[in-house]
């Protein structure tokens, strides 16, 4: 190996897109070759009533902790335990009513090879996952799904390349035929992400972000414009909602309306804020999704939104503002 390695860009692309071919064509061939054994493994998943536990070290390893992480997030509860931590301990995370998926691609790893028989004996369901279908781990588990491949797409046929991809799928595919199976949806999907922008814009609903109570600026309808700016400034809004004598929503006033009222009045002093009000302002239920009031928003150009009750009572208002500094838009 030269001390300063040179590549040309045309090398270097036809590397990349030879490894992507191999690892694409051993998915492609691992497709082929799925059988009743998947069903079956997705079957005992589903029917787990303790935890799937995914195990592997190395290489292998990694992508045992991904798939588990998969599971978990996606309606599986799951959980990596490192094959190597299993012998000296953690095997005690592991219970009788738990299913043990092991993955080694030559399906001879010792450490895997220790936690098995011991997994048996106390009543866990084993799974193996390996590129090796005679070998021990293979013959050790109830069930097994063969992740063999053609080649690596390391030149040298040694680092895991295509072996660990193939893995890496075939774990999505479990996980996603579980989630399909358990009509696991995009607001499960969000309440195991709730940190994350799904979960925001599937649990954040409109009374979770609009303003209500004494944060609403409120005029009645014969009020003079002067006092209604008042409300609007002290508010912060960019708006005042104009009641009616019931007390129900029949317009606001915003900072638009007030430039129109100008251009076509000139002095502004003795009219009302009903002269220039918006009547029948757009509005949304308080259950609605935050992200669905402000997707209605930016369509109609709105910067405003009332709240409203099934009656039309008004319950609160919503600010671009406020639905930008909750992070569903």
């Amino acid at each position: 190996m030269t001390d300063h390695p040179t590549l040309s860009p045309d090398t270097a692309l036809d590397s990349a897109r030879r490894t992507l071919q191999i690892e694409a064509q051993a998915i492609v061939d691992l497709s082929a070759r799925l059988d009743g054994d998947f069903t079956r493994v997705v079957e005992l998943l589903l029917a787990c009533r303790g935890r799937v536990v995914v195990s592997g070290i190395g290489k292998t390893g990694h992508i045992a902790r991904k798939i588990a992480a998969t599971f978990a997030s996606t309606g599986t509860p799951a959980f990596f335990v490192h094959a190597a931590e299993a012998i000296h301990g953690d095997l005690g995370m592991i219970t009788r009513d738990d299913v043990l998926i092991a993955v080694s691609h030559s399906g001879s790893g010792q450490e895997l090879l220790t936690i098995l028989p011991v997994a048996r004996r106390m009543g866990a369901r084993l799974v193996a996952i390996t590129g090796n279908p005679a070998s021990e781990l293979a013959q050790l588990a109830d069930l097994h799904l063969d992740t063999s491949v053609a080649q690596e797409a390391c030149p040298l046929n040694l680092a895991p390349t295509a072996s660990t991809t193939t893995a890496l799928a075939l774990g999505d595919a479990l996980a996603v035929a579980c989630l399909e199976a358990r009509g696991f949806g995009p607001e499960d999907f969000a309440r195991s992400h709730p940190g994350g922008t799904l979960g925001r814009r599937l649990l954040t609903h409109v009374r979770d972000v609009m303003r209500d109570g004494a944060a609403l600026p409120l005029v009645a309808e014969d009020a003079k414009l002067f006092p209604a700016l008042e409300e609007m400034s002290a508010k912060g809004m960019g708006m005042t909602i104009v009641l009616d004598s019931s007390g129900k929503p029949v317009g606001i006033f915003t900072d638009g309306d007030l430039r129109r009222l100008i251009e076509r009045h000139g002095d502004i002093r003795n009219l009302t804020v009903a002269q220039g009000m918006t009547r029948m302002p757009r509005s949304i239920g308080p259950d609605a999704l935050a992200v669905d009031a402000a997707r209605l928003m930016d369509e109609q150009r709105l910067n405003q939104m009332l709240v409203v009750d099934a009656s039309g009572a008004l319950l609160g208002a919503l600010h671009m503002h406020d639905l930008m500094a909750a992070k569903v838009v």
